[in-house]
């Protein structure tokens, strides 16, 4: 199964202004922000929280979550910048524990955990390992390394040990990461597209990736190109590529690009 779905839900240009044209957009024009993911999750079966990264919420919001959404809905969650950016990986054994009390609230919605590393920390597989090891039994790890020092068979061996998949990442349609198969799903972020307008990926971008992803067990595919609606069009149009080569997808909005935007 290919869960596909968007970083977040919360973009104010995904609603048109009162009385506009809706071509293009999620939400409705009079659709208030606090139903916004209700919405959503009638449309998508997948999201990836990433303002947990910046502000973890409380427990009690990812049971509110939970409560609101369909019973087959799947949330990503991406791990806070506390380990991460402060911490920098250093005695993680306070921010993990915190992290998953809180994440858990989400009960069997919750998916894979997003561990996104800083650009400049350069490899520790010795915290990498110990981080990984303080995941409770049954949490699916994606690990999104962005220094080039990471990218070594030893650390792919790391990931392999503790069953965390490598993190798949496209910038300017390409990919920017390995594509190593470190687990027994793949996890795929697509940042920035080169059509137009600016950050639509164009459909040969999207087959391509159509084609990569082609056998792999499990894939989920996040589109965090949200200006303009970017991510709500691209995730239609890979569902579409997939659906036609026989593969199964989640539920996914086809929306057409706006009036006056087009793409290649």
């Amino acid at each position: 199964m290919w869960w596909i779905g968007t970083s977040g839900w919360q973009y104010r240009d995904w609603r048109p202004a009162r009385g506009g044209d809706e071509t293009g957009y999620l939400y409705p024009g009079g659709l208030p922000q606090r139903l916004w993911l209700e919405h959503y999750a009638a449309r998508f079966a997948t999201v990836e929280v990433n303002n947990a990264f910046y502000r973890l919420p409380e427990r009690s919001t990812f049971e509110q979550w939970r409560a609101r959404t369909p019973d087959d809905l799947c949330v990503a969650v991406k791990m806070s910048r506390y380990l991460t950016h402060i911490k920098r990986l250093k005695d993680p054994g306070e921010p993990v524990a915190r992290f998953f009390d809180r994440a858990t609230g989400l009960g069997d919605k919750l998916g894979p955990v997003l561990l996104q590393l800083p650009p400049t920390l350069k490899a520790d597989l010795e915290a990498l390992d110990e981080t990984l090891s303080l995941v409770p039994a049954g949490v699916r790890m994606a690990v999104e390394p962005r220094h080039d020092t990471w990218f070594t068979a030893d650390c792919r061996r790391l990931l392999e040990k503790h069953g965390a998949a490598l993190c798949w990442a496209d910038r300017g349609s390409r990919a920017i990461t390995p594509l190593w198969e470190t687990a027994d799903f793949v996890y795929l972020r697509l940042h920035e597209g080169r059509a137009r307008p600016w950050p639509l990926y164009g459909r040969t971008a999207l087959r391509t990736w159509v084609e990569r992803l082609t056998g792999v067990p499990e894939a989920f595919v996040f589109f965090n190109n949200d200006p303009g609606g970017a991510a709500v069009i691209d995730a239609g149009v890979l569902a579409a590529e997939a659906e036609r080569r026989g593969l199964p997808v989640t539920r996914v909005p086809r929306l057409k690009v706006r009036p006056c935007a087009t793409s290649s």
